[in-house]
């Protein structure tokens, strides 16, 4: 027995309650990973051992409980595959599991070392996503407004969600059309329509029965009498319908026109001065002439602008802003990134780690998909330290760092006996 061998141990074991300190310490921070030490022994060309030294101090990668907070920007790793992707000022990239986010003056999503979450930004002209991750920007300002018929799809413009004409109807004795005689028509469907100002207009739809299976349609915008325009639709014996099922449109336009009731021409309508031309598409084609009354509710693709309220994280991590106008808009989405060796990431402090040789290069992928874990919003995973481990293995460790100094005593004392000797 030396003095080499308990030195060793006392050491060893001080390095050993200076990381379960850290753990503890660190038993409230969000996202923290716990750490635990490997002893090796020590040989020198000799059958009887040098001691004890420091392997390795590993992390425990274990997720934390995840909690709910109801912070608008916090955002939990819901799995233990995947670290957030920052980037500070200078460029330098670092991963964390700690989401507590928030903007800064500039509207960018960073932690509380002001490092930048990143993901992949959404371009609002194409709708393409970014080549590479880029720090993550709330929008501030307003949504812009959408016409009604400014998108394509057969959703495009008005369509009916449910329409069904009274087959009991009669053909109204007033003709032609007044609107503001409801005996020149069967049934009315007001509905606000949009231009490509947000500007709202009132689209009123005016169902005229002809005759058997046949009907008009008469379309007004706001109040202007003398721009009125006319569609046909007819149905079959079975009452489904059978013409104008889809592919209709009415065009308010400012150009000039030859003749109000030619579905051809378009009209005039000078309260759209300062917008786009409002050319509406129609689907009718769930229209259905049954009796038992008419059952009509028509829904349309256009909004008025939106002022940013707040922000949403899906569980594929897909940022949406949300608009006082009820509209949403995909920001883009939140990259994760795992790494082939995870005890080969550094520890930088801040609750965050680096890229180096022995943990390869980061893998990308979006949550949920290439062996991500989900991401959750409004939440935050808590440290995953056991503090009872924590206190029963600071008592195994006070009883070896005891036990190696005894061993120096006894090796004074055996010295002290020597000297003794006469």
């Amino acid at each position: 027995m030396g003095f080499g061998q308990g030195l060793s141990g006392l050491r060893a074991q001080a390095q050993k309650l200076d990381v379960i300190g850290n753990n503890i310490a660190n038993s409230s921070t969000v996202g923290f990973k716990s750490s635990s030490i490997s002893f090796s022994d020590v040989y020198a060309s000799s059958r009887v051992g040098l001691g004890t030294s420091v392997a390795a101090v590993n992390q425990n990668f274990g997720v934390g409980i995840v909690s709910n907070t109801g912070g608008q920007f916090d955002i939990a790793i819901d799995g233990a595959a995947g670290f957030f992707r920052m980037q500070d000022a200078s460029g330098s990239v670092f991963f964390t599991r700690n989401g507590e986010f928030g903007p800064n003056k500039e509207g960018y999503l960073t932690n509380n070392q002001g490092q930048f979450l990143t993901g992949f930004i959404k371009d609002a002209e194409t709708g393409l996503y970014g080549l590479n991750p880029e720090p993550i920007r709330i929008p501030t300002g307003n949504i812009a407004a959408r016409a009604t018929g400014a998108i394509s799809g057969p959703d495009a413009g008005v369509m009916a969600r449910r329409m069904n004409l009274d087959a009991d109807a009669i053909v109204p004795t007033v003709t032609p059309l007044d609107p503001l005689n409801p005996d020149s028509y069967n049934t009315s469907v007001p509905m606000t329509v949009y231009d490509s100002l947000g500007r709202e207009h009132q689209l009123t739809q005016y169902f005229v029965k002809t005759g058997d299976n046949a009907w008009d349609v008469h379309y007004q915008l706001n109040s202007d009498t003398s721009a009125i325009v006319t569609r046909s639709i007819t149905f079959t014996t079975g009452g489904e319908i059978a013409t104008g099922a889809s592919g209709l449109s009415i065009a308010f336009d400012p150009a000039q026109r030859t003749d109000p009731l030619d579905p051809a021409s378009p009209l005039a309508f000078p309260t759209l001065a300062g917008a786009d031309a409002l050319s509406i598409p129609l689907n009718y084609s769930i229209a259905t002439q049954f009796g038992g009354g008419h059952n009509l509710e028509f829904q349309q693709d256009g909004y008025g602008t939106g002022e940013y309220t707040s922000m949403s994280i899906s569980q594929d991590g897909t940022i949406v802003a949300n608009y006082t106008n009820g509209e949403m808009a995909e920001v883009g989405y939140i990259v994760l990134a795992n790494f082939a060796n995870l005890q080969g990431l550094q520890p930088v402090g801040g609750n965050a780690w680096a890229q180096t040789a022995a943990s390869g290069e980061a893998i990308l992928g979006r949550p949920g998909q290439n062996g991500m874990s989900m991401v959750k919003g409004q939440a935050l995973e808590e440290s995953n330290v056991d503090m009872g481990t924590e206190l029963v293995n600071m008592i195994i460790s006070q009883r070896a760092y005891q036990a190696n100094a005894q061993t120096i005593t006894t090796q004074s004392e055996i010295l002290q006996t020597l000297i003794n000797i006469r």
